[in-house]
């Protein structure tokens, strides 16, 4: 009964660096999950690094001292996060508070809606049905703005918490960029001898983590600024916040294009109604979605994954489901170094098919 997982165990681990490789990845893994909240500023830090690791290293083909293009960019990345702290994120903030005290209103005429489809479709839909879906959708609007208070409360006490990110974070990014050459030699001191194959799986997973935040970044600032263009020109309330879910739905492959849609429609339609204008918008946005994935998407990420696009579904539910926002921005990367494990894997047979040994012995 043991058999076949001994042939398996000796067909996958017979090879002493396989064997290695395993420990690396189990150790990184369990040191994630158990010890993730703790290590969230470290890994919020090399998001950041990762990003702009690349323009430091332009620098340094100009001859520009490493010291001193990590300084330059860092100075760079702090006046690009003050602009969003002091000028994007107030009008965010303006905007959602403006939506929340427009959401009565938009309630109430999607009630008065829902009470037409009796009148309308009676062979469909009745009184009763409707009134226990209104009733549902009561109960849904105030369990979701007891949430929202919840989170507002628990964000006022995590101010302690974002400022320790606001003081770290940045101090993280600095030295490792700095520092990289040397905290890289560090961590080597500590791998163990005969890790052939985990620097290999490395070297081939590290370029592609990293353009893969480098170009994920880059898609959400472009999906969000040409939306925003777009439905600035068309007029559309909270633009500002609906482009901003437009360029953060890209992080979430598929199903956050599908999602996002949802509260573009609604406010559009209570807009404008069912008019050509709520038509031009929408399809607008269609056109927007298919050049992202026709176009922008295979001009930032052609070289750094080649999935399925059904292992990218499972693999942001996942690590979505273990990690949580972090876990699907890092979906599609995981993915690829779990590709990577796998391409580079050795394989051995335990036991050769011995009619197979005759046969190529003939042949030779």
């Amino acid at each position: 009964m043991l058999e076949p997982i001994r042939e398996w165990y000796q067909r996958n681990f017979s090879d002493p660096q396989a064997v290695i490789l395993a420990l690396l990845l189990i150790s990184a893994f369990m040191l994630i999950w158990l010890l993730g909240d703790i290590l969230a500023p470290v890994m919020v830090a090399m998001v950041f690094a990762y990003l702009l690791d690349g323009v430091v290293t332009a620098m340094q083909r100009y001859h520009i001292p490493r010291p001193l293009a990590a300084s330059i960019v860092m100075l760079a990345f702090v006046f690009f996060c003050l602009v969003v702290l002091f000028g994007v994120i107030p009008l965010l903030s303006q905007q959602v508070t403006s939506l929340i005290r427009e959401l009565p209103n938009m309630i109430a005429a999607g009630q008065q809606q829902l009470l037409r489809l009796p009148e309308l479709y009676p062979a469909i839909f009745t009184v009763e049905q409707i009134d226990e879906l209104i009733a549902n959708g009561q109960r849904q609007v105030g369990q979701i703005g007891q949430r929202f208070l919840s989170f507002s409360i628990a964000s006022a006490i995590n101010l302690f918490v974002l400022a320790i990110y606001v003081v770290l974070v940045p101090l993280i990014v600095f030295f490792t960029l700095k520092d990289k050459q040397k905290l890289l030699d560090w961590a080597a001191g500590f791998m163990p001898n005969k890790s052939e194959l985990a620097e290999k799986v490395w070297d081939q997973a590290d370029g592609k983590i990293a353009n893969y935040i480098r170009g994920k970044l880059i898609e959400i600032m472009i999906v969000w600024v040409f939306t925003y263009i777009f439905f600035a020109i068309m007029g559309l309330n909270y633009a500002v916040l609906l482009s901003a879910l437009v360029g953060f739905s890209v992080i979430i492959p598929y199903i956050g294009a599908v999602v996002v849609t949802i509260p573009i429609a609604m406010i559009a339609y209570f807009q404008w109604g069912f008019t050509a204008k709520f038509g031009y918008l929408l399809a607008g946005y269609q056109i927007v979605q298919i050049l992202d994935g026709n176009v922008l998407v295979p001009l930032l990420f052609s070289e750094v994954v080649d999935l399925h696009p059904l292992a990218i579904i499972v693999s942001v539910l996942f690590f979505g489901g273990l990690w949580g926002l972090w876990g699907v921005f890092f979906a599609i990367p995981l993915a690829a170094l779990t590709q990577a494990v796998l391409d580079a894997w050795p394989r051995h047979r335990a036991n050769p098919d011995p009619l197979l040994e005759n046969t190529s012995d003939k042949a030779a």
